[in-house]
């Protein structure tokens, strides 16, 4: 099993605006200018917060936002959507119970990468960084204050974005 962090984040570190915007990433520029395709075919299964999922509900077929891996929400609401179970409880109990052989990407959300990182579980960091400045906002990384360290792989570019691609050492 592998658990992997796939995602764009600003200069300065974060992941939407304060009220969970995303107008800034897609201003910036498309997945088609990204490793987004190659990546995505590696997947097994993809793990989510409620925010990010609401964002995935406004397209007008979420079910082909993520047609060949398992998804799953971590929410408290039912989901009618076609593709997506929704989950509660602990990331890291239930990433555990996924069992092994499995590629799983956290697709947003510091919810559940948090927790991930807090148990040394997230084998690879892989960031794209949009040129852009917020100033504030939802952060990526909020997990406790502990050293963790990741080996960076490589650096590629894409478009407008810097992607960066780290694994655990």
């Amino acid at each position: 099993m592998a658990v992997f962090f796939y995602g764009c984040i600003t200069l300065d570190g974060y992941l939407a605006t304060k009220e969970h915007g995303l107008d800034w990433l897609y201003e910036t520029g498309s997945s088609e200018e990204t490793s987004y395709d190659e990546f995505y075919r590696q997947m097994d299964v993809t793990l989510m917060g409620c925010r990010t999922f609401e964002e995935i509900e406004k397209m007008e077929n979420p079910a082909a936002a993520y047609p060949s891996t398992e998804n799953y929400v971590f929410t408290h609401r039912e989901l009618a959507c076609p593709g997506f179970a929704a989950v509660k409880g602990n990331p890291v109990e239930f990433v555990k119970e996924l069992g092994p052989n499995r590629n799983i990407w956290v697709v947003g959300g510091n919810t559940i990468l948090s927790p991930l990182l807090n148990q040394d579980m997230v084998d690879y960091l892989i960031i794209q960084v949009a040129p852009v400045l917020l100033g504030a906002g939802i952060p990526l990384f909020t997990q406790e204050e502990t050293l963790h360290r990741f080996r960076l792989n490589s650096v590629r570019q894409y478009g407008q974005f810097a992607e960066l691609v780290y694994c655990r050492m």
